[in-house]
């Protein structure tokens, strides 16, 4: 029975590289897979899962109002895929959450969805709270703080590297615009400790 996995953790632990690591593993072996990213994301440019490492794979761009589920019919019923991969999955919203569930559910595609957990105020986002409570497997992906504990937050600094802590919601960037920090150095950097 396929299944709808998310795999969830900090900026910078390698998920876009496990990701792109478990397209290669399925294509290896003769399997057709597809690949989504939120169209927002455009570090290696639009419709491009890219990874620190050098690692690198088109995909086609999702928004709000992409209905994954008939796009991903549309392809399996020309060639069987054997796997769907959203990268950036955080971005979903429900509803393409629930599509997602469909794919696996009704027709037996599994599905891997791989981003992060909670914004820079520790908030979830949309797509993350869908997955996490319709998942049938959540997986972490571990990421190291600086004083060598569990990653799990993301903080937002300035060019400076001092705490955000207003903003938008979705504002992309990498190490230059987030660091990865235990929930207790989160806490002390954004002034969330009483």
């Amino acid at each position: 029975m396929a299944k709808l996995y998310f795999y969830y953790a900090s900026m910078n632990a390698g998920k876009s590289t496990t990701l792109l690591q478990a397209d290669f593993n399925y294509r290896e072996r003769g399997m057709r897979t597809l690949l989504f990213t939120a169209g927002v994301h455009d570090r290696g440019g639009r419709g491009v899962i890219d990874s620190r490492i050098g690692l690198k794979a088109d995909a086609i761009p999702f928004e709000a109002e992409t209905d994954l589920r008939v796009i991903a019919e549309e392809e399996h019923f020309k060639a069987t895929l054997a796997c769907v991969l959203v990268d950036e999955s955080q971005f979903l919203s429900g509803e393409q959450v629930r599509q997602l569930a469909h794919l696996a559910d009704e027709v037996g595609i599994p599905v891997l969805c791989y981003g992060l957990r909670t914004d820079f105020q520790g908030v979830l986002f949309p797509g993350s709270a869908a997955l996490l409570a319709l998942a049938d497997a959540l997986i972490e992906i571990k990421s190291v703080c600086e004083c060598g504990r569990k990653a799990t937050m993301n903080l937002r600094v300035d060019s400076e590297g001092n705490a955000i802590r207003e903003g938008e919601q979705k504002e992309i960037g990498g190490n230059e615009r987030y660091v990865a920090l235990c929930r207790r150095h989160f806490m002390q950097r954004t002034g969330s400790v009483a």
